[in-house]
């Protein structure tokens, strides 16, 4: 039967263990074939994962795709050439029959028809097309003779009422422009969170190392307080008792020794995820070594102030006012749809007609013979019920638009100043836990010092090695909040990536 001495000697053995591999591995890195260790920067992390991250790649596109809709906008106009070919054959029945066959007589003719023109739209509405047609209509009616009739020249149809104007034709391409700015905001909005996450990452990893770090160190001091309560036992200074309330300690810190590693665990794979491209089992392996941090920046911040500046760097601030601007062009857009279409319509050019192409197609060259017209075609639907439709969905978008800006305002006025108070709150933490661990500190050292006189016990010592490491990990855990305090705030401020110096932009 295991008795409680040889249970607490088997948790000292095991505990030597853990000890030597300790100190011959990176904390929170058990060594493993094939392991690869790296010590990493927090500058370098952001490097890798702005290079390397899936979001950010991901969102790169969209901004790629945007741009691809500029484009296609702009094709409206793109002159088009365009050229046609028909034949056709015609007959015809007649009221008279053939007096010998007693069959109907009928007409035949045969059309070949040429049309070769370049079509295109100007930015202020006028539709134009500038071409040559050629027709040889030929049958019974001229016995089959070539008869090429030809028009060459332009004609053109200008509106003055619906659709007029820059800011009408131009409407769809502008709309385009500031959705590819939205996109472009966005992608920029996608940088900084995914930097930030990774600043985050980074604290959570280094606490997570500092936590595995202050395990292992509390650990050792109840190995100690173990091995001298020992030789006291020996020597009849101490009770059995202390002995095995000293083992149990022992055994207590190699429990929070095995959560404090798989925290480190989890808090690399995180990181790692943010920061690598790799998709393969080879992640796991790869254990992330991070320097301790000593040095607590020093951030001073002033929310009235600093609110102007998120409101030029905030990425959603800016898409809000995007948003504003595209439903605005969509708005005026739909109104002088409301209007009824009134178009000034004409043509200029020259016409030739023989029985030879080519001489048919030289008076045209030659201009021998002048052809014009002009006039005004309206239209005018009786109800307008779609343009008014339209019209109203555009003003109520638009007054949605209008609301949703003042709403991200009011939010980055309450996200400012909760983050400005954060970080006050976490310095305020960092400095009373750094206090409370220190007096805790004090207290710990008189009462080994009582042990070894003989007024104390090692229960009360053990209670006051269990006070000082929580009260470390809780200062670990404030200075780690206060960082990710600080980093908070250049997001609410949308300037992470000035600070960092680095340049946002998507694939062309």
């Amino acid at each position: 039967m295991l008795t409680s001495r040889r249970f607490f000697a088997l948790l000292l053995s095991l505990a030597s263990l853990a000890t030597a591999t300790a100190q011959t591995a990176p904390a929170g890195a058990p060594a493993q074939p094939g392991a690869v260790r790296e010590k990493l920067t927090l500058d370098e992390a952001i490097r890798r994962a702005v290079a390397k991250n899936y979001t950010i790649q991901s969102d790169a596109i969209d901004v790629s795709i945007a741009r691809a809709k500029v484009l296609e906008q702009f094709g409206l106009f793109d002159p088009q050439l365009n050229g046609k070919y028909t034949y056709s054959e015609n007959e015809n029945p007649l009221q008279t029959f053939d007096a010998i066959t007693g069959l109907r007589n009928y007409t035949r003719d045969k059309t070949d028809a040429y049309t070769l023109s370049l079509d295109g739209t100007m930015p202020w509405g006028l539709t134009y097309s500038l071409g040559a047609t050629q027709t040889n209509a030929r049958g019974t009616f001229n016995l089959f003779a070539d008869t090429y009739d030809t028009f060459g020249g332009v004609s053109a149809r200008q509106p003055l009422l619906r659709g007029f104007g820059f800011g009408t034709t131009t409407a769809q391409i502008r709309i385009a422009m500031a959705g590819r700015d939205i996109s472009e905001w966005a992608f920029r909005a996608s940088v900084i969170n995914t930097v930030t996450n990774v600043i985050f990452a980074y604290y959570d990893l280094n606490f997570a190392q500092a936590n595995l770090r202050t395990a292992i160190r509390f650990r050792d001091l109840a190995a100690s307080l173990l091995e001298e309560n020992q030789k006291r036992f020996k020597v009849g200074a101490m009770s059995d008792y202390d002995v095995t309330s000293a083992r149990a300690r022992v055994a207590m810190r190699e429990e929070n020794i095995l959560v404090a590693q798989r925290l480190v665990h989890d808090a690399e794979n995180a990181l790692k995820a943010l920061i690598s491209d790799e998709r393969t089992p080879r992640l796991l392996d790869w254990s992330i070594e991070i320097e301790p941090m000593a040095t607590l920046p020093v951030a001073v911040v002033n929310p009235a102030l600093d609110f102007q500046e998120a409101l030029k760097k905030r990425p959603d601030y800016q898409q809000a006012r995007l948003n504003l601007k595209r439903s605005d062009i969509n708005y005026k857009y739909q109104r002088n749809q409301l209007l009824p279409r009134v178009d000034l319509v004409g043509s200029y050019g020259y016409n030739g007609l023989d029985a030879n192409r080519e001489t048919a197609q030289r008076m045209v060259r030659n201009e021998d013979f002048r052809s014009f017209s002009y006039g005004v075609q309206v239209t005018i639907p009786l109800t307008f019920t779609g343009e008014r439709g339209r019209y109203r969905q555009a003003k109520f978008a638009k007054r949605q638009a209008e609301i949703d800006l003042e709403q991200v305002e009011q939010g980055i006025v309450v996200s400012v100043g909760n983050a400005a108070n954060n970080i006050e709150v976490t310095r305020q933490r960092v400095e009373a836990a750094r206090k409370a661990r220190e007096l805790a500190q004090d207290v710990l050292e008189a009462e080994q010092k009582r042990l070894r006189a003989g007024s104390s016990s090692t229960f009360f010592v053990s209670q006051e090695q269990e006070i000082v490491a929580s009260l470390e990990v809780s200062e670990l855990r404030a200075e780690s909040d206060y960082r990710r305090a600080i980093a908070e705030y250049d997001r609410q401020l949308g300037v992470t990536l000035e600070k960092l110096n680095i340049s946002v932009g998507a694939p062309k």
